[in-house]
């Protein structure tokens, strides 16, 4: 059994080598002829999989190591009899703390407290969810609109997107990119809709690129608006418009789901897919593949205040590290994946100790998702 990996999904070999013969290859573009002998196909975002890639060959499986699944024709592939798998949820967490490491530069530098601010979450799935619980526990008003969820009359106080484009300081999208039909996403973010923005809102787009019109949004940028924007996903990628990138506040190569835990849940998810499909199903526990982080364990004196929250967020990851490597090549042919593929590597706040001096500080660092604990200081 032969499984083509993408050469950027980390533990990929050493999981998969348990099923198979595995072969590491580019994922932009797969090499055609590689695909010839193989039985099973584990791609990233930057692999367009449809009937032009594998019409033809033996490949009997399809699994990406991503939540969005919009570079992926699922129905030619059920009518091609070739099995699918994503890994829904699994960057989930690193597109949030992304969020919260933009919005904390953001706030420190323009002056002003994110509890005073009311944010508008277009997208209330793994990361839109998960962002809600966050702003919530730190007191911030948080407005939400999913159309699909609401339709299905799930349970949440979901808006019409209208209101929270009047109402939100804070609009930040995490929808699927679908091009047509009710629930239609492309350029949802229009030149009307980036105009009826609140006076100094803040816009984000960590979803997909077209959601957010980007010829439109340079066109209202270019008239020097009050109105911040954070940018990590692009239209088109990897051939961003360099000169919107000069005009956003923070922009960076499609890498808000970096995290390494982010990274390997999207390769277990489909490596355990993948196993019980051909009925050797496994489980990996994901604590036995990652390595130690470079900040271990740290003391935290006092309470929890937003620039002591800032401080912990951007020793684990600060975004303007990412923001500057993307100004210093975007307009060099093939630097953008050459950015995601070397990537740094990069944790989520869970992989950081913070022993609290003060019980509340503790309780709420935990529910923001570090691993956190009250030891009081004697």
């Amino acid at each position: 059994m032969k499984i083509l990996v993408d050469e950027n999904m980390p533990y990929a070999r050493e999981l998969f080598s348990r099923l198979g013969e595995v072969k590491a290859v580019a994922g932009r573009p797969v090499p055609v002829d590689a695909l010839n002998d193989a039985d099973a196909l584990m791609v990233r975002s930057v692999t367009k999989v449809n009937q032009a890639l594998l019409d033809g060959k033996a490949i009997k499986f399809v699994g990406t190591a991503t939540a969005g699944t919009d570079h992926v024709d699922q129905e030619w592939l059920a009518q091609a009899g070739i099995g699918f798998s994503a890994a829904p949820g699994c960057n989930a967490i690193a597109v949030v703390e992304y969020v919260f490491s933009a919005l904390l530069m953001l706030a420190e530098r323009d002056g002003f407290m994110l509890r005073d601010r009311t944010v508008g979450i277009v997208g209330v799935g793994n990361v839109g969810g998960r962002l809600q619980k966050r702003f919530e526990a730190l007191g911030i008003k948080t407005l939400l609109c999913d159309p699909p969820r609401a339709d299905r009359g799930d349970e949440g106080d979901f808006r019409p997107l209208d209101e929270l484009v009047q109402e939100a300081d804070i609009l930040t999208f995490h929808t699927p990119l679908y091009k047509e039909g009710q629930y239609k996403t492309l350029h949802m973010a229009d030149e009307a809709l980036i105009r009826r923005l609140k006076p100094g809102a803040i816009l984000i787009n960590a979803c997909r690129g077209a959601v957010v019109d980007n010829d439109a949004l340079l066109k209202c940028l270019e008239e020097n608006p009050p109105l911040s924007v954070v940018l990590d996903v692009w239209e088109p990628e990897p051939d961003l418009n360099t000169e919107l990138l000069k005009r956003v506040d923070l922009g960076t190569p499609h890498i808000a789901g970096y995290t390494l835990e982010g990274k390997a849940r999207g390769t277990t998810q489909v490596f355990e897919a993948y196993s019980a499909f051909i009925g050797h199903p496994q489980q990996v526990a994901l604590d036995t593949l990652l390595p130690a982080p470079e900040f271990g364990r740290i003391t935290l004196h006092g309470p929890l205040d937003q620039a002591t929250l800032k401080r912990l967020v951007h020793l684990v990851y600060d975004v303007r590290r990412d923001d500057a490597l993307l100004r210093k090549v975007a307009d060099v042919a093939g630097e953008f994946d050459k950015l995601r593929k070397n990537y740094q590597e990069r944790r989520e706040w869970s992989s950081l100790y913070v022993q609290c001096s003060d019980a509340q500080a503790a309780t709420l660092l935990r529910q923001l998702g570090f691993n956190a604990v009250h030891h009081p200081i004697r």
